[in-house]
C-alpha cells in the first residue's frame, strides 16, 4: 500500500511539472509567432528601397523619350545653327584675291659663236664692251646673258659704288682678274675661273681689274635698274 501512495504521489508531482511547462511552451510558440511578423516585416521593408529603385529605374527611359519628344516639337525656326566653317575660307566681307599665275614668256632656240665685231661699246658702262648673246630675244626678256672685257685702266668713274635691281645676277670670270668690294662681304679677289652671285640690292664697288679682264654676266630679268653709277 505504503509503495502505491509513492508512486501516485510521484505520477501527481510529474503531471503538476508538465501542467507548469505547458503554458511557458504555449507561450515561447506564442511569442515565436509574435516575432515572425515583425521579421516579415523587415524583409518587406528591406525589399521596398529596391523596387522603388527599380520603378524610378523604369520611369527614365520614359522621361528621355518624353525629352526626344519635347525637342522634336521645338520649332526649326528657334534651333541655333551650327557654324561650320572651311579651312582656308575666306572670312565674310574680304573677298579672296584671285592669284594670277604669269604666263611664261615663249623661248626659242639660239646660238652665239664667236665673233670680235660682236664686242659693243654699247651697254650699261661706257668704260666696257659687250657681247650680247642673244638669249634676252630668245627668252623674250627672261634673262640677259652678256661677255664683258672691260677697258684700262680702272679711274674713278669705274670706282663709283653702285647696286642692280635684278632678281639674279651670276658672274664668270673667263680670263684675268678683277677685283670687289661687296657690302658686309669685304674685299674680294676674282681670277680667272671665278664665279660670284650678287644677291640683289646688295651695294658693291669695283676697285681694280686686269688689262685682259673677260667677264660671263648672267642676270634675270634683262631689263633691270641700276643705281649709283650716275
Amino acid at each position: 500500500m505504503a509503495r502505491t501512495v509513492s508512486r501516485r504521489k510521484g505520477a501527481g508531482k510529474k503531471a503538476a511539472s508538465r501542467r507548469k511547462a505547458a503554458p511557458k511552451a504555449k507561450t515561447a510558440v506564442k511569442r515565436k509567432a509574435a516575432a515572425a511578423p515583425s521579421r516579415k516585416a523587415a524583409a518587406k521593408k528591406k525589399a521596398a528601397p529596391k523596387k522603388v529603385a527599380s520603378r524610378a529605374a523604369a520611369k527614365k527611359p520614359a522621361t528621355q523619350a518624353s525629352a526626344k519628344k519635347a525637342a522634336a516639337r521645338v520649332p526649326v525656326a528657334r534651333r541655333p545653327a551650327a557654324r561650320r566653317t572651311r579651312v582656308g575660307a575666306p572670312r565674310r566681307g574680304k573677298a579672296a584675291a584671285p592669284r594670277l599665275k604669269a604666263a611664261a614668256p615663249t623661248q626659242r632656240f639660239t646660238v652665239s659663236h664667236l665673233n670680235e665685231a660682236d664686242f659693243k661699246q654699247d651697254g650699261l658702262r661706257t668704260y666696257a664692251l659687250y657681247r650680247d648673246l642673244g638669249i634676252s630675244a630668245a627668252t623674250g626678256g627672261l634673262c640677259q646673258a652678256h661677255v664683258i672685257r672691260m677697258l684700262s685702266p680702272c679711274t674713278d668713274e669705274v670706282r663709283k659704288r653702285h647696286v642692280h635691281e635684278a632678281e639674279l645676277q651670276l658672274i664668270y670670270v673667263l680670263q684675268g682678274w678683277i677685283k670687289n668690294e661687296f657690302e658686309g662681304e669685304g674685299v674680294q679677289m676674282m681670277s680667272a675661273g671665278s664665279c660670284w652671285l650678287q644677291p640683289p640690292g646688295i651695294k658693291h664697288t669695283i676697285l681694280d681689274y686686269s688689262a685682259d679682264v673677260e667677264l660671263l654676266e648672267i642676270i634675270v630679268p634683262a631689263d633691270f635698274k641700276t643705281t649709283g653709277l650716275d
